[in-house]
């Protein structure tokens, strides 16, 4: 039987899989500190249990995620029909001396090795302060048009 959407376990599909090790950029929905919603697109990496973001210091995402942490992301394809990831949670926001290590990790997958060392070599790290940004999903989507549909047949609504 399949796992009804919403349910957790369906991080462990092949499709949930390939979204979160892809190059692809998350798009995190949140509440911004004007009450306003707001969609921004972000790099992570997956953990295995937390989708982790980072931010420079500052970065209004990271106030307004300490205020209203309700996270949704989605992670998805260009292509057609399209795959789709869809996950819920509370943020948790977090200041970091220096680079946030999963931000490193991030850097990494999305630019190669050498690319990452050349932009992270822009920045002193002794000067350097960021917001780790983590969020451990409590309902997940999956969507590939072809097995998984949305509404009511693929039931996405919570």
């Amino acid at each position: 039987m399949s796992l009804p959407q919403g349910d957790v376990g369906l991080l462990e599909s092949e499709t949930a899989q390939r979204l979160l090790a892809s190059k692809l950029p998350a798009r995190i929905a949140y509440t911004g500190l004007d009450g306003n919603p707001r969609a921004v697109p972000i790099w992570f990496t997956w953990t295995g249990d937390e989708l982790v973001m980072a931010s420079f210091a500052g970065a209004a995402k990271a106030r307004a995620l300490r205020a209203h942490p309700e996270l949704a992301v989605t992670i998805d394809t260009d292509t057609f029909p399209a795959d789709v990831l869809l996950l819920r949670g509370e943020a948790t926001v977090a200041d970091v001396d220096g680079f946030v290590p999963e931000y490193v990790e991030t850097l990494k997958r999305y630019l190669g090795d050498e690319g990452a060392a050349g932009f992270l070599s822009q920045f002193d790290e002794s000067m350097t302060r960021m917001h780790r940004i983590g969020v451990r999903p409590d309902w997940i989507g999956v969507l590939d048009f072809k097995t998984r549909l949305p509404g009511v047949l693929g039931g996405i609504q919570r």
